[in-house]
């Protein structure tokens, strides 16, 4: 098959594009592999979040033939939309790009063209490994009540959406380093995280720790924390730093998260450390709305989106975009908490 008529094949289509994408695994990331936010693919461009106050209360007692006056008030709901953003990475085969291309060993040109675009696709620096950056991105910034843009500008501050003010920040008193005093705030805080849920909690339910350096060394080093581990067999690792591991105490896991390699982009700072609940439903969700093009109208939204783009005054490029429609929610960010390195 010639260089030329190549990317007219049903491989490069839209469609078989797109489903191939399905099966491309996600690059590993630390938000990502704990599978906190629950898909939801949506037909529409906007998420509507209904919310329901439920309020319990106590029944008072009465004597049998007295009048009945306790009656059950119904919950107020408000519905919120959401309209969902767009993300898009793409990149353009040149003409030239191909032109010493031949065939060797079992390879046809047809298999050599198609291994150079799974590897722009799909590749560690392709469009796809992108969109999985942005993704781990948007959701280091739900898991603290956000959705932010890529030059940190707030499109969403799920606190404000749903009214809630903020808690505020905790001081551990990590710098003191005082025997028995991590375990007080740390059992006040799930308290509060698990009371604010109103149900979000479960028995499965688990706190997770987001590190930034700073914190995680100096809570590593806390007498409490080397107590309670120096009989434990993994008590030399702890001694040892475990730069980026993750680790319990007081039913808590501890993560030194690991973001980009700038140390910058994608990161907790060095003197915080971000509280969300794992394993709690209705907390976290990911919508995924349909795509742009003619084949995806109303339909359920899907991972990704991959568009093939041809040339067609000169036919010496073709092109192929990568598109998703994600809107990562925290729609309890009443159970988030945030602290820093305290005196």
């Amino acid at each position: 098959m010639s260089i030329i008529n190549i990317f007219h094949n049903d491989a490069f289509s839209e469609i078989e594009l797109t489903t191939t994408v399905e099966r491309i695994p996600h690059l590993p990331s630390t938000l990502g592999d704990m599978n906190i936010f629950t898909p939801n693919p949506i037909r529409t461009t906007a998420l509507a979040v209904e919310e329901r106050n439920g309020v319990l209360s106590i029944v008072p007692m009465s004597q049998r033939g007295q009048p009945t006056n306790s009656e059950r008030t119904t919950e107020r709901r408000k519905m919120r939309y959401f309209d969902v953003p767009r993300i898009f990475k793409g990149d353009t085969i040149h003409s030239h790009e191909l032109q010493n291309i031949r065939e060797f060993g079992q390879e046809t040109v047809f298999m050599q063209v198609q291994a150079e675009v799974a590897r722009r696709l799909g590749g560690p620096t392709g469009i796809l490994s992108h969109l999985d950056y942005t993704e781990e991105f948007q959701r280091l910034a739900a898991v603290q009540g956000l959705l932010l843009d890529a030059d940190n500008s707030v499109w969403y501050n799920w606190f404000d959406e749903f009214e809630i003010v903020a808690p505020d920040e905790i001081a551990f008193n990590l710098t003191a380093n005082v025997e028995f005093s991590l375990r007080p705030i740390i059992n006040a805080m799930v308290r509060s995280m698990a009371r604010s849920s109103q149900g979000a909690f479960t028995t499965e339910t688990r706190v997770v720790a987001l590190c930034g350096d700073d914190f995680y060394d100096k809570f590593t080093n806390h007498i409490d924390v080397v107590k309670t581990y120096q009989n434990w067999s993994a008590a030399a690792d702890l001694r040892q730093g475990g730069a980026f591991q993750t680790f319990p105490f007081a039913d808590v896991e501890w993560v030194n998260y690991r973001g980009s390699d700038d140390n910058s982009t994608i990161k907790i700072p060095n003197d915080k450390v971000k509280f969300f609940p794992r394993n709690a439903p209705g907390v976290f969700e990911k919508a995924m709305a349909p795509g742009e093009s003619f084949e995806w109208i109303n339909t359920p939204g899907k991972e990704r989106y991959v568009v093939p783009i041809f040339d067609r005054d000169r036919n010496s490029w073709w092109r192929m975009e990568a598109y998703e429609y994600p809107l990562f929610i925290c729609k309890r960010p009443e159970v988030l908490r945030t602290g820093r390195i305290g005196a």
